[in-house]
């Protein structure tokens, strides 16, 4: 294992070669787990449990922790257990403000350099990935996005919505790279070919359900990783620019506003 800015190398940094598709989880990925937007949508689930199932918010926020523990997101586990209406639910948790989201222009700078195509794919909301990647400037730079419901409300890790995004993005996964917060959703795409990322943060996820962690740095020191995970990285603009680096006649790309 080697280490740089770009992050920790679990195989050998440089082989993007093959890379066609770029593909971007939303939540605590493509946006910086500590500038806290994922806690208004945290904190709006459980609400909706408790109105919903008529519970407590302390006895609603054990509820919703193990159904994402258990079902991969509250809403699928609201959608088996109590047949609750999935646009409800997305409505009111993905009803929040947008202003905590960073101005990031070297991220934008080196998405735009990328060579190939650029998706984000997301267990929220159509929607709400629109609304941030807007927010944050990026929305030129995207071909496509890939919600929830285009899963038809099936989420990561369950292999049937890694196919479905394939399939309707066209996308060959042995030519594609992933990159998430959280290590159990890398394990479908690694199995299907896809050179997986795993993004961390310096956030305290104690709160979180133990098998259902976004990765933080503490959690990774000392750590190997996982054999479906091939690179770590805290800083996504940095490992974007490093890889474009690596890859034969790159170009820098127009510079960002």
């Amino acid at each position: 294992m080697t280490s740089s800015k770009a992050g920790i190398h679990l195989a050998p940094f440089g082989q993007f070669g093959h890379v066609a598709d770029w593909v971007f989880d939303l939540d605590n990925t493509l946006y910086p787990a500590e500038c806290d937007l994922f806690a208004e949508i945290d904190t709006r689930m459980t609400e909706f449990v408790s109105r919903t199932l008529d519970l407590h918010p302390v006895e609603a926020r054990k509820v919703q922790k193990e159904y994402y523990a258990t079902y991969g997101t509250t809403l699928s586990g609201l959608m088996k257990v109590h047949q609750i209406d999935p646009a409800d639910f997305l409505h009111h948790v993905h009803d929040i403000d947008l202003s905590p989201l960073p101005d990031l222009p070297a991220l934008r700078q080196a998405i735009r350099a990328r060579p190939g195509r650029k998706f984000v794919y997301t267990n929220g909301s159509r929607r709400h990935a629109e609304r941030v990647v807007d927010r944050m400037r990026l929305g030129d730079l995207f071909d496509g996005s890939f919600g929830i419901e285009d899963a038809d409300y099936t989420p990561k890790p369950h292999l049937d919505s890694y196919n479905r995004f394939c399939a309707m993005h066209d996308v060959a996964p042995g030519k594609a790279i992933f990159f998430e917060d959280l290590a159990r959703n890398l394990l479908p795409a690694k199995d299907m070919g896809f050179t997986t990322v795993l993004v961390h943060s310096e956030k305290d996820w104690s709160h979180e359900p133990v098998e259902a962690r976004p990765a933080n740095l503490q959690d990774l020191l000392g750590d190997d990783g996982p054999d479906h995970i091939d690179y770590v990285t805290g800083d996504l603009a940095a490992f974007l620019e490093a890889a474009l680096e690596t890859l034969p006649n790159n170009s820098p790309g127009d510079q960002d506003d």
